[in-house]
């Protein structure tokens, strides 16, 4: 281990240690509310310090669980929701404390949350110099110089404040960003879910504790359901998984050949799945990267987390905290932060030829939630939204430069959570049945569709039960119908389960007004959202939401648009799993289903960049040979000219049930009227079976 983090290390350790007891003799007049700060977050660091490497693979059985969940319950007490409001880490708390300083104190406590589990991996391997110990001694050393800055009882200039976490981030961001990259893409043995994964005993649920994660009755609970399922079923489930992601291979017509590398994704609670998961993948001469969720903010997009992740202590607090980059997101670290980027891509360019792309486990059924939009919390100012922008385009553009969107692929499963309710068994099951479900049988029914699609020039949505839908989409004209297809015929690939058809609509003279009674999208509920187009372009957004119109407009922004003034119509898509809408209604879960499932129930519009975003060059064909010319827009064409223009990096799909349904049909350029779809039902000859689920 580089010498100089271990003496940084010790030498913060030691400061930190002092802190309590020196604050205790502070004169009288220092402000009780920064003397409380630092000595409740000193003594929450030395807490974590003192505790986190008792606890290893090797002695574990030696603790009893009440322990380990005491322990656990210890480090995230501060933001449960009951202790929420009295906590720094709480914006609204923080700025009511401290004024101006507010935010920077908030910010600070949050970081600090994420000391249990960054220093893991200290434990699993201490020669890691570059990674977990890095991180940890940047955030102590943070800490420490703005308690050097209050200490006196003096209040320091604002100024002061703001440069010490911009520096945390700027001078800091090239390698935080280059340890996480690494860890999301070569595998690592002495990466904690890989320490796990390979040697713990996955029917002894105190393995939980190894992460440092927050475990809460979710991951208990689901570990313990999936050790008592028999083993033929284990593998049938993560065979749907791997099975997808080496088709999509054979779909998307890319050279399985030379990867060695699967970057696999799941949530903490399935470890039983993944280790059947990474045996099949050696089988096919993979070796798993098993990395865990991104928590420094330096490196993290808003609320997107890839890698391993529990479910979170508090959801309102993940929000609360979704722009706290706000605070260092200037020019000279966006410049900084894509140079660095350039650099590392540059770095391991041979490497990275290796990569085969993410397998994802996602999960369902937690409780929905609405975040309360605080006043306290800033958003981007307008150039920082720019600067959002040119950041996230930017590393798209560097992504792609070096692992090309065709030169890799990419599998998504979803898996039901215990929180589901008391049904939750049956829901697994029905789930695992709709995400093996006959491949044959929905190419040709698709196929159905899809042919009469590729008649028309134009597709028209209407909305029913109260559903205010009313949306035409453009489609382009083929000048090869022998050879050509508009639409993909997707099947259970790299996108599970089943049942769709896809394209790129034409954007000039699609519009109309889209509109779902509820939807959870990102991460988030939406009721009654609207939007609407012209000429394929979001032109204006609402929803229902508690705290007005206003409030509406931004949350969406936020989480639809990501930021963006306006985005594209990426994606119009009719879901035909029937199956899947069945098991929704009957367990009434429709609101928790995820995205990846719902997509697939009802026609779809998806508003950011298209399914064949940076790989539109790369030829794609249906099982009937014919090549789907659909892969662009008038956006994303941009890319020979103006690629600054061309992406969004972002891909949102919206779903109007089919009890919201009134009528979907195709029109003709001469204004011929076929019917696919009539008050939910399926009319369009070869496609009756489909509505055997909704019976």
């Amino acid at each position: 281990m580089n010498q100089d983090i271990i003496e940084r290390f010790d030498l913060a350790k030691y400061r930190i240690r002092e802190i309590p007891d020196e604050m205790n003799h502070m004169d009288n007049a220092y402000d009780s509310f920064y003397l409380d700060f630092f000595r409740s977050k000193a003594e929450y660091i030395n807490y974590i310090l003192d505790n986190y490497d008792k606890v290893t693979i090797d002695n574990i059985n030696d603790y009893s669980l009440d322990y380990l969940s005491a322990r656990n319950m210890n480090y995230y007490r501060d933001i449960l929701p009951e202790n929420y409001n009295l906590s720094y880490s709480n914006p609204d708390y923080s700025d009511e404390r401290f004024e101006m300083f507010g935010p920077y104190f908030s910010f600070l406590s949050a970081e600090l949350m994420n000391l249990p589990v960054i220093l893991q991996s200290h434990i699993i391997d201490d020669s890691n110099s570059s990674g977990s110990l890095f991180e940890t001694v940047i955030l102590l050393e943070l800490f420490l110089y703005l308690y050097g800055l209050f200490k006196e009882g003096n209040r320091p200039k604002i100024s002061e404040v703001e440069e010490a976490v911009f520096y945390y981030a700027f001078d800091y961001v090239e390698e935080i960003a280059e340890n996480r990259f690494v860890e999301c893409t070569f595998p690592d043995e002495a990466s904690v879910a890989g320490h796990i994964i390979n040697k713990a005993d996955l029917n002894d649920i105190r393995y939980l504790y190894l992460y440092g994660d927050h475990i809460s009755d979710t991951e208990i609970k689901l570990s313990e359901y999936l050790s008592n399922l028999e083993e033929d079923e284990i593998i049938k489930i993560a065979h749907s998984f791997t099975d997808g992601f080496r088709r999509g291979y054979d779909v998307m017509g890319v050279d399985f050949t030379p990867k060695k590398y699967v970057n696999i994704r799941y949530n903490i609670g399935q470890e039983r799945i993944v280790r059947e998961a990474v045996k099949q993948f050696a089988e096919m001469g993979l070796e798993a990267v098993l990395s865990r969720g991104i928590s420094n903010r330096i490196v993290r997009k808003g609320l997107i987390k890839a890698g391993y992740n529990s479910k979170s202590p508090n959801q309102q607090f993940e929000y609360d905290h979704r722009v706290d980059d706000r605070l260092f997101l200037e020019s000279r670290f966006v410049k900084r932060r894509l140079d660095a980027a350039e650099n590392y891509y540059k770095k391991y360019a041979d490497k990275l030829k290796g990569f085969a792309g993410p397998a994802v486990i996602e999960s369902f059924g937690e409780e929905l939630f609405t975040p309360v939009v605080k006043d306290c919390v800033e958003q981007y100012s307008d150039s920082q939204n720019k600067l959002y922008v040119e950041l996230y385009n930017g590393l798209g553009e560097i992504s792609n430069k070096y692992l090309p969107g065709d030169s890799y692929s990419f599998t998504i499963i979803a898996f039901p959570v215990p929180d589901i309710g008391d049904k939750f068994d049956e829901i697994f099951r029905e789930t695992l049945k709709i995400n093996t479900l006959d491949n044959d049988k929905y190419i040709r029914i698709q196929q159905s569709i899809i042919d009469v699609l590729d008649r028309a020039d134009k597709v028209r949505v209407i909305g029913m039960n109260g559903n205010k839908t009313d949306m035409t989409v453009q489609l382009r004209k083929l000048e090869s119908p022998d050879k050509e297809t508009q639409f993909e015929n997707c099947t259970a690939d790299v996108n599970i389960p089943l049942g769709e058809v896809f394209t790129s609509p034409v954007l000039k003279n699609t519009n109309g007004v889209l509109n779902v009674s509820s939807a959870f999208l990102n991460g988030y509920s939406f009721r009654n959202l609207t939007l609407e187009f012209s000429d394929g372009m979001v032109t204006d957004w609402k929803c229902d939401h508690e705290d007005g119109e206003e409030a509406a407009k931004r949350y969406i922004k936020e989480n639809i648009l990501f930021n963006h003034d306006t985005l594209p119509i990426g994606e119009f898509a009719i879901g035909t799993n029937t199956y899947a809408y069945s098991m929704a209604k009957k367990y009434n879960i429709i609101d928790k289903l995820p995205i990846l499932i719902v997509e697939k129930t009802g026609p779809h519009f998806a508003v950011g960049d298209t399914c064949y975003s940076h790989a539109e060059e790369h030829a794609v064909y249906n099982p009937d040979g014919k090549e789907i010319i659909s892969r662009e827009n008038e956006i994303s064409v941009l890319r020979r000219t103006e690629p600054e223009k061309a992406y969004f990096n972002c891909h949102t799909d919206i779903t109007i049930p089919y009890n919201e349904l009134g009528r979907l049909y195709t029109v003709s350029e001469d204004g011929a009227e076929t019917d696919i779809i009539i008050d939910g039902r399926f009319v369009l000859t070869g496609t009756q079976e489909l509505n055997e689920p909704l019976q």
